[in-house]
């Protein structure tokens, strides 16, 4: 395993094949996402094991609202559930659970059980798990530049102290840093709107597993591939 000093600090992951891994086996699309859950629990075991101390999941981007209106809801009754089956874990486990994106789309349920993980989990110490939902990172930087804007037509800031570190604050990872290690699971290779700004010198890995068959060794093997790259930052 790898050493402390070659660990992520921040591991992101886009979760995706679970509508393939569905078709494969005669399955409706949802059936995918509610194995996907499965890998989900393996992943927060995994990392919070390892010593990871961010683990950001891609569960729902804004362009997912695009797609059946079947699947959307499945999805949505799936999001409560688990809030519901999975906060007593999560707090045993000492995870704190933190939710991006924007939630004026989601229904008064679904933003009440959302309130209810951040809020039951919120003295976690061992992870912190952040659950990008609606999120899109293109509406992210236009939001954080849009409250920047204001700022400055104000009067209360001047363009010239506009910084990398003033948009860094402004994004809904405010606080959180940026991913080390950012991992799309299928096969595919594209970022597909997620942390555009943060993963900027993240390292990529790319698997052919679909997310509901990723295993805890999966992550682990996820993380050596990591520990064996050499991060320059475009210096050398």
């Amino acid at each position: 395993m790898s050493t402390k000093k070659s660990l992520p600090k921040h591991v992101a992951i886009i979760m995706d094949g679970n509508g393939r891994w569905a078709k494969l086996r005669g399955k409706k699309r949802y059936e995918g996402h509610i194995q996907g859950v499965e890998s989900v629990r393996r992943v927060v075991r995994a990392a919070a094991d390892t010593g990871v101390e961010y683990l950001t999941l891609y569960a729902f981007s804004t362009e997912n609202w695009g797609r059946p209106a079947e699947e959307v809801e499945a999805l949505m009754t799936l999001f409560c559930s688990c809030v519901i089956n999975e906060t007593p874990e999560l707090i045993e486990q000492g995870v704190k659970v933190t939710i991006i994106g924007r939630r004026s789309r989601f229904s008064q349920e679904v933003n009440e059980r959302l309130d209810e993980i951040e809020r039951r989990t919120a003295e976690g110490k061992v992870l912190n798990l952040i659950l990008a939902l609606d999120y899109s990172s293109r509406t992210e930087i236009t939001e954080a530049v849009r409250g920047i804007a204001v700022k400055v037509a104000e009067g209360s800031l001047l363009p010239e102290q506009i910084s990398e570190q003033l948009i860094d604050q402004h994004l809904y990872t405010a606080g959180i840093p940026d991913p080390d290690l950012v991992i799309r699971t299928s096969g595919e290779c594209r970022l597909s709107n997620f942390l555009l700004w943060q993963a900027s010198y993240a390292e990529f890995y790319f698997p052919q597993t679909l997310w509901p068959d990723f295993t805890e060794q999966d992550f682990r093997d996820a993380l050596e591939v990591y520990a064996s790259r050499d991060r320059r930052y475009g210096i050398v």
